[in-house]
């Protein structure tokens, strides 16, 4: 008989705790009511290079004592590469000269690669982002020691096959532990209805990947401000009341904001908890205007002392940065 791991084991105890806190109110988020950090962005286009129409979405993780952001970058052309640029303040980045990764694979090419996220296992960095070649869009994976050479694992979610996807695959925001002995992965997909949904899937070596549902984990909800649009922000955070995972919702007029949901440690398909409303929203004239109206999108966040920090995209345009009171 197969024996749990400790820490499947604190994972189910503090998981029938959670669902017992969170039935009828609200939870305890690890953070608090979150604030611009800038009203400015902290990183936009420049120059006429390879980054000149738009630097946005960007995904960032801590290493070696630096804050390491991997952002989507779009030349006048509309074709995305990966930029490079550390922090060590979380606020002002120093950009590196050349992408981090720019479309080479056939199913990146003319459109190239997008929306990244990051997540650390052992000595190797994963990336998820979206190859895009004009025609289709689909969540791939690269993987790296030191975040900026990259090696391909190729697509990990085709585009038009699933449960119930019937379109494009994105956005990939991995869990940062095992659960149950696997690794689990929420991501985007299209339904029959054309709108856009949160699937989760489980994978035993971060390559190949199972659906675990036959209908989206987190669908839309309608005539709310995720009516249309329901995309995974950041890898979640494990906290003693959950999964917590960040999400992108997009309402009829797609206007993006921010919504919180959380999942069950021993079941990472059951939500527990799911915003009413937004807790960020478009504001700022450069959140408002720019190459996708009335959009913040948060790919990005890491804890910094007594605070978290949030990345996000204003606009498909720029890169902004909120903060929150760590709990």
């Amino acid at each position: 008989m197969k024996r749990n791991s400790p820490t499947v084991l604190l994972f189910a105890v503090l998981a029938f705790a959670a669902s017992l806190a969170l039935a009828g109110q609200t939870p305890n988020l690890p953070f608090g009511t979150w604030s611009r950090v800038s009203s400015e962005p902290i990183l936009s286009p420049q120059d006429a290079t390879w980054e000149s129409a738009g630097t946005f979405n960007p995904a960032v993780i801590l290493h070696n004592g630096k804050i390491v952001m991997l952002y989507r970058a779009q030349d006048a052309a509309g074709t995305s590469r990966l930029g490079y640029a550390e922090s060590t303040d979380g606020i002002h980045f120093t950009r590196r000269s050349e992408p981090a990764l720019s479309p080479e694979a056939d199913y990146e090419k003319d459109g190239g690669v997008e929306d990244p996220r990051l997540q650390k296992f052992g000595d190797s960095f994963y990336l998820t982002y979206t190859g895009y070649n004009k025609k289709d869009a689909q969540l791939c994976l690269a993987t790296s020691r030191d975040l900026i050479h990259w090696e391909r694992k190729g697509v990990i979610l085709p585009a038009y096959k699933g449960n119930w996807n019937k379109g494009w695959t994105k956005s990939g925001a991995i869990v940062s532990e095992k659960i149950d002995g696997k690794y689990w992965m929420y991501w985007l997909g299209t339904a029959a209805d054309k709108t856009d949904q949160v699937g989760l899937s489980y994978s035993s070596d971060l390559i190949h990947w199972t659906e675990a549902t036959k209908t989206p984990v987190l669908p839309r909800r309608p005539s709310k401000f995720d009516s249309r649009v329901v995309e995974p922000g950041p890898p979640p955070i494990l906290t003693e009341q959950g999964i917590v995972l960040i999400y992108n919702g997009a309402d009829d007029h797609l206007v993006y904001r921010t919504g919180i949901a959380i999942f069950d440690f021993r079941d990472p398909r059951k939500v527990l908890y799911r915003s009413e409303a937004p807790i960020f929203s478009p504001e700022k004239e450069w959140e408002k205007v720019g190459q996708v109206p009335n959009v913040v999108f948060v790919e990005g966040m890491v804890p910094r002392k007594d605070r978290w920090l949030f990345y996000y995209g204003g606009a498909d345009k720029y890169i902004g940065i909120a903060e929150a009171e760590a709990r």
